[in-house]
Parts: structure tokens; sequence; C-alpha cells
């Protein structure tokens, strides 16, 4: 054992130095320092998790091809970076230098246009900044007779501006250029047998800017190469808080009144104990005897409460990190990198808070529980990730993951994540006191009367899900758009509101949804209340799928798989998140209103 501690110790320092690399300090140049470009990679345009690495293209590229340390998000998010044959000096201005000249074969012509025809764009890094271009020109023009034109980009205009001796922003421009034809049957300058003959250039102009660099994450928030679609929402935020707040209010107030009412009546009818079985009531009060009567499936109830409880610790983590600033445009992969380690770290949440509840529930296999409450979120997660992994790799994208990060993923799990589970449940197990319940519970179980339709499962999924889901409606669209596109998500405070709005209405709606099923003298609360409002994951996916079909412009197959496949675990997500928080909230308010009787 303390050799385990000491192996889980290692890779949990392992884990955290991943996040280290992109927390660096600015990088202070002199007059003709060397400032290294990065080529980094380049897809089609609408589709933001198809990338390639830029070397893929028949472009200038060194004999020898360096590749740059990447931080652990880096590798996640896509990037590949490696030296170019850029020679760009600090403060330096550069006319029309020649980059290489190639002679491109046939095939790769047809490869360099069939990328312009997807409207592919490539990404560099120059100290930390990306910088977007397209690969090519294409025009499309007439009818009777239709014009195609195809070109290349084979000058590059870079502007980079700097504040002192560092770097603050930099792109890249094709203005007064002319694209080199790319034309079908080999048509454009230099063909012959031998094939296209081009002549790549660059130019470099640098610019002072009065920005620090500690802005500079502003001045790349303003550049727009890929559309602009966040924006300050404040309207659509303060209508969904109002619509929230009077909801909230009504179920509240409507709820205490026929709780006043129920105990007004209940208290002055009692005069048994708590064992009588009160023939002449009805209602909630009837089945005292079996409210608190343990559900089926009791490993599987807790597993699922403590990976929602896990992933309730790790949003809140990372929504506070982003507002105290740790992730900014300039870390790639910063926030992956954060979700890696938060979501090993808390692994000892999931494991306390099932095993903890599956003990006071009088469950026995406790070490079955915690491996299923190990396997209940990383299974599914392995299994999409081993499907969409699969798929970057026979298409040759650079989101496959290389061996080295599967294994120190792999490991992450093997060594923290799951020795924290084990931990987390052994302390639960042994912490764990006696369940709480006001009332005893008989041995033979009450028959529950035929319930109307509106008291289905069914139907409480669909009202359970659909409330809290049209909160978050509006955010949702922007998290899509940052998940799923290439903005850079800045409204944490927003966030951080949204989701407390989304928690409290899923508490108030299990409540409610709660209470109407006691009345009807149905006990079998435990799972209704965690599917109730954990049919907001349901609703997710559908959004998922509007979103991908009339918000976004995704195709083909390596797009495709990657977006439902992980639209799904988020549904997943919110669904154990939600499940949990409505089945606390439930589990409180049957305490509450069971001890509010006069029952001796």
């Amino acid at each position: 054992p303390p050799l385990t501690g000491h192996v889980t110790c290692q890779w949990l320092c392992v884990l955290i130095l991943c996040l280290l690399p992109r927390f660096g300090w600015a990088v202070g140049y002199k007059q003709g320092d060397p400032v290294i470009l990065y080529v980094n990679k380049v897809g089609p345009y609408h589709n933001p998790q198809e990338t390639y690495h830029y070397y893929t293209l028949p472009v200038c590229r060194p004999k020898e091809v360096r590749h740059k340390a990447l931080s652990l998000g880096e590798v996640l998010d896509g990037d590949r970076m490696a030296e170019s044959l850029y020679n760009i000096r600090f403060k330096e201005n550069t006319e029309r230098q020649m980059l290489c000249k190639l002679t491109l074969s046939e095939k790769e012509v047809d490869q360099l246009r069939e990328a312009i025809e997807e409207l592919y764009y490539f990404e560099f890094v120059l100290d930390d900044i990306p910088i977007w271009g397209f690969v090519g020109y294409m025009e499309e023009s007439g009818f009777l007779p239709h014009s195609h034109k195809v070109g290349l980009w084979t000058h590059l205009d870079f502007n980079i501006e700097y504040n002192g001796d560092s770097v603050i922003f930099a792109n890249v421009s094709v203005k007064d250029v002319k694209p080199e034809p790319l034309e079908e049957g080999g048509g454009g300058h230099g063909v012959g047998s031998g094939g296209l003959t081009v002549t790549h250039t660059y130019s470099v102009r640098w610019f002072e800017s009065t920005l620090p660099h500690s802005r500079r994450a502003e001045r790349l928030r303003d550049y727009s190469f890929f559309p602009k679609t966040l924006e300050i929402h404040w309207l659509s935020i303060i209508n969904s808080l109002v619509l929230v707040v009077l909801l909230l209010g009504f179920v509240i107030i409507i709820l205490m009144r026929v709780l006043k009412n129920d105990f007004a009546r209940y208290n002055v009818e009692e005069d048994g104990g708590c064992d009588d079985l009160d023939q002449g009531d009805n209602g909630w009060k009837i089945i005292h005897t079996d409210v608190f009567r343990f559900p089926p499936y009791k490993s599987l109830l807790c597993a699922v409460l403590g990976v929602g409880a896990q992933f309730l610790t790790l949003v809140t983590g990372i929504i506070v990190m982003a507002l105290l600033g740790m992730f900014n445009v300039h870390r790639h992969g910063a926030i992956n990198s954060a979700a890696i380690v938060l979501y090993a770290l808390t692994s000892c949440v999931s494991g306390y808070c099932s095993c903890s509840f599956y003990t006071q529930i009088q469950g026995q296999r406790w070490v079955w529980n915690i491996i299923l409450t190990s396997a209940l979120f990383s299974a599914p997660l392995f299994f999409t990730w081993s499907v969409v992994n699969s798929v970057h790799w026979w298409s040759g994208s650079t989101q496959a993951l290389p061996a080295t990060t599967v294994l120190l993923l792999l490991g992450a799990w093997v060594l923290v994540g799951f020795p924290l589970t084990v931990i987390g449940g052994i302390v639960g197990k042994n912490r764990a006191g006696n369940f709480q319940a006001p009332c005893r519970t008989r041995n033979i179980p009450r028959q529950i009367p035929q319930q109307p339709w509106y008291k289905h499962t069914a139907v409480h999924m669909a009202i359970g899900g659909f409330l809290p889901f049209s909160a978050i409606s509006v955010e949702l669209y922007y998290i899509f758009a940052t998940a799923w596109g290439r903005e850079h998500y800045t409204l944490y405070g927003i966030l951080l509101c949204v989701f407390a709005i989304l928690l409290s209405v899923g508490a108030c709606i299990s409540v409610a949804l709660t209470y109407f099923l006691l009345s009807g003298e149905d006990y079998r609360w435990w799972w209704r209340s965690v599917l109730s409002t954990g049919s907001t994951g349901i609703f997710i996916f559908v959004y998922s799928l509007f979103y991908y079909h009339n918000r976004s412009n995704m195709s083909g197959l390596v797009q495709s798989v990657e977006f439902f496949g992980y639209s799904l675990l988020t549904a997943f997500v919110f669904s154990l998140m939600l499940g949990t928080v409505s089945f606390w909230a439930s589990l409180a308010f049957i305490r509450y209103i069971y001890r509010s009787l006069k029952m001796d």
C-alpha cells in the first residue's frame, strides 16, 4: 500500500505538470532575434474538429521536420506544431523573401485543388498567437457559361504588432496578391510535362502597439477570421432569470400552501402512532411506513449519485478557475488539461458519496459498488473515445491521439483516478452512519393504487426535463458555439449564474413532482426523482441534433462521429448532475414533511 500511494502521488505530480507549460511568462526579444513561426494544422473551415497536419499538404517544409514539445491540453486539442522555413526576426521588416520553389506533380495539384474547394484553412502559431488563413482561393460565377476558378496563395504578408520587447498580435493577409491558378486539367502557369512549378514567398511587417503584453488576449478576441457568434447577451439572460424566478416562486408558494393545509389536516386527525395504518386517511401520510423503503438496484443508484457529485464538483471547479483567469486564448488546450486533472482528483468525491450512501441504505457488496462507480462514466467515455479516435486515425486527422498520450491518460486513470475512487469509497464506508428516516418501514410493502396517466414516469420525465432545459436553452447555444466552433468563451460569470439557475430549477421541479407522486400514494420516488430531472440530458442531446442540422455547417464522417459521440457523453453528464441534485432535494423534502407530522 505505501508503494501504491507513492506511485499515485508521482502520477498526480505528472498530471499537474501537464498544466504548467502554457502558464509561462512573456518572452522578451531583442532587435533581430529570431521569432519562431510554427506550422500547426489545416482542415475544412466548417468542420472545427477535422484537422490534419500542415505538412500533409504539398507545401514548403524543412528537410528535417522538428516538432515542438506540447502540453497535454494541446495534444487533446489536435495541435501538432512543427518548425517552419519562415525566417522572422524581431522588428525587422522583410519584403518578398523567397520561401522555397516547388514542382508539383499532377497528384499534388489535385490534392491542393481538393483542399481549396473544401475551404481548407491553415493555422500557424507565433509566440503562442494563432494565425489563420486560407490555403487558396475559389470563385464560382455564372450559370451559362459556368466559371469555376481555383487558385493557390503562394505569397503571405505577415503583420506583427509589438510593444517593447514582446509580441502582441500577428495575422496574415493576402491583400493585393494574385493566387496561382490551379485549373482543372493542369492549366496553371508553369505547367508542363514536369508538373506545376510554384514559388512561395512572404513578407513581414512590424507595427508598434500601445497594448501591454498582459492584455494582448483582448487583441486576439477582437480579431475575426472565424465568424463571431458570442456576444454579451444580457437581455436573454435576464429574460431567462425572470422566467426562472417566477417559476420557482410559483412552485414554492403553491407547494407551501398545499403542505400547510396537509399538515393542518393530518395533525388534527392524528390520534395514533407512527405504526398505525390510518385506513381512513389518504394522500402522502398514509404511505409513511413505505416511503423510506429502500429501492431496487441500490448499487447503481449510489453510483449515479456519486459520479453526479463528482461532476458537480468538477464543473464548479472549472468555472471558478476560469473566473480566476486561468484560461485565456493564448493557452492552447488549458481547459482540456484542467478537466483531465480535476476528473482524476475528484474521483475520491464519487467514491466517497457513492459508498457512504450505499452503506447507509444497507448495501452489502461495497467492493462491487466502488468498481461500478469508477466505471459508470469511464466505460462509456472509453468506448466513445475508441470509436472517435479510430475514425480520426483512419482519416489521418491530428485529432487522433498519439500512443504516448493514450498511455498517459490510461496511467492517470489506473494510477490516480481509480485509486482515489477506492480510497474515497473506503473512507465513505467507514464514516457512514445510519440512514435517517423519521418513520419505521414495515416488512410488507403497501399496494400502490393505479395511477392516472399524468403521473407516469414518462410524463414526469418530460416535465422535469423540459423546464430545466428551457432555463439554459439560450446559454446552451453559446456553449455549443464554443465547444464545436472556434470561439473563446469569456462570459464565465454569466455561465456560473446559469449553472446555479439550472440546479435550482432542477431541485424545485423534482420536489414538486415528488410531492405529486406521494400524494397519489406511490412511494417509488427514489429512481423517479433521479429520472425526472435527469431527463434534461435527453433534451440536450435533441438540441445537439437541431444545432448540427440548423445552426452549423458541419458535415462529413469524421466531424459527425465526433460531434454526436461527445454530445451523447455531454448529455449523460448533465443527466448525472441533475439526477443527483434532484434526488438529494427530494430526499431532504421527504424527510422534512414526515418529520413535521405529529407522530409519536
